[in-house]
Protein backbone atom coordinates (compact mmCIF):
# COMPACT_ATOMS: atom_id res chain seq x y z
CA UNK A 1 0.00 0.00 0.00
CA UNK A 2 2.90 2.39 0.97
CA UNK A 3 4.34 2.07 -2.74
CA UNK A 4 1.08 2.29 -4.32
CA UNK A 5 0.50 5.37 -2.74
CA UNK A 6 3.95 6.53 -3.21
CA UNK A 7 3.66 5.66 -6.70
CA UNK A 8 0.25 7.32 -7.54
CA UNK A 9 0.98 10.76 -6.26
CA UNK A 10 0.42 10.99 -2.81
CA UNK A 11 3.03 12.60 -0.74
CA UNK A 12 3.27 14.36 2.67
CA UNK A 13 0.12 11.76 3.43
CA UNK A 14 -1.30 11.49 7.55
CA UNK A 15 -4.30 10.22 9.22
CA UNK A 16 -5.21 11.83 12.05
CA UNK A 17 -7.83 9.95 15.03
CA UNK A 18 -10.13 12.07 17.10
CA UNK A 19 -11.58 9.91 20.03
CA UNK A 20 -15.14 9.83 19.19
CA UNK A 21 -13.62 8.07 15.85
CA UNK A 22 -13.39 11.32 13.41
CA UNK A 23 -11.08 10.55 11.36
CA UNK A 24 -9.06 12.89 9.31
CA UNK A 25 -6.79 12.29 6.48
CA UNK A 26 -4.36 14.97 4.64
CA UNK A 27 -1.88 14.66 1.80
CA UNK A 28 -0.48 16.66 -1.02
CA UNK A 29 -0.69 15.63 -4.40
CA UNK A 30 -0.19 17.14 -7.63
CA UNK A 31 -3.60 15.88 -9.17
CA UNK A 32 -6.22 14.41 -7.14
CA UNK A 33 -7.65 13.03 -10.33
CA UNK A 34 -4.28 11.25 -11.26
CA UNK A 35 -4.04 9.91 -7.56
CA UNK A 36 -7.18 8.15 -6.97
CA UNK A 37 -7.39 6.97 -10.84
CA UNK A 38 -4.32 5.18 -10.07
CA UNK A 39 -4.67 3.40 -6.97
CA UNK A 40 -7.87 2.67 -8.04
CA UNK A 41 -6.02 0.19 -10.78
CA UNK A 42 -4.09 -1.49 -7.73
CA UNK A 43 -4.83 -4.51 -6.69
CA UNK A 44 -3.82 -3.27 -2.76
CA UNK A 45 -6.08 -0.74 -2.90
CA UNK A 46 -9.34 -3.13 -4.03
CA UNK A 47 -8.28 -5.44 -1.27
CA UNK A 48 -8.01 -2.35 1.44
CA UNK A 49 -11.24 -0.17 0.07
CA UNK A 50 -13.35 -3.79 0.58
CA UNK A 51 -11.55 -4.45 3.99
CA UNK A 52 -12.24 -1.06 5.61
CA UNK A 53 -15.44 -0.06 3.83
CA UNK A 54 -17.67 -1.15 7.43
CA UNK A 55 -15.16 1.39 9.57
CA UNK A 56 -16.91 4.31 7.27
CA UNK A 57 -20.25 5.29 7.36
CA UNK A 58 -22.51 7.35 4.99
CA UNK A 59 -20.84 6.03 1.96
CA UNK A 60 -24.11 5.27 0.10
CA UNK A 61 -22.88 2.46 -1.68
CA UNK A 62 -19.47 4.29 -2.65
CA UNK A 63 -15.68 3.04 -1.27
CA UNK A 64 -13.62 4.70 1.55
CA UNK A 65 -11.98 6.93 -1.37
CA UNK A 66 -14.87 7.63 -3.24
CA UNK A 67 -16.63 8.97 -0.11
CA UNK A 68 -14.34 10.99 1.52
CA UNK A 69 -14.95 15.09 1.51
CA UNK A 70 -12.34 17.80 -0.13
CA UNK A 71 -12.42 20.37 2.86
CA UNK A 72 -11.52 23.99 1.09
CA UNK A 73 -8.39 25.12 2.75
CA UNK A 74 -9.29 28.42 4.16
CA UNK A 75 -5.94 29.23 5.71
CA UNK A 76 -2.26 29.12 5.05
CA UNK A 77 0.63 30.33 6.87
CA UNK A 78 3.14 30.56 4.36
CA UNK A 79 0.62 31.98 1.46
CA UNK A 80 -0.01 35.00 3.95
CA UNK A 81 3.40 35.41 5.05
CA UNK A 82 4.72 35.74 1.47
CA UNK A 83 1.36 37.82 0.67
CA UNK A 84 2.59 40.39 3.63
CA UNK A 85 6.22 40.24 1.92
CA UNK A 86 5.03 41.17 -1.62
CA UNK A 87 2.71 43.80 -0.59
CA UNK A 88 5.08 45.62 2.10
CA UNK A 89 8.42 44.40 1.06
CA UNK A 90 9.26 43.71 4.66
CA UNK A 91 9.68 39.72 5.91
CA UNK A 92 7.53 40.00 8.64
CA UNK A 93 8.82 37.08 10.27
CA UNK A 94 12.18 38.89 11.15
CA UNK A 95 10.66 42.69 10.48
CA UNK A 96 13.49 42.80 7.76
CA UNK A 97 12.99 44.71 4.13
CA UNK A 98 13.38 41.94 1.51
CA UNK A 99 15.43 42.04 -1.51
CA UNK A 100 13.91 41.06 -5.05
Amino acid sequence: MLEALSHTGWSNYSLFLAPDGLLIGYFETPSLEDALTGMAATDVNRAWQAEMADFFENLDGQTPDEGFVVLDEIFNLESQIDSLRTQTGIDPVDNKETTT
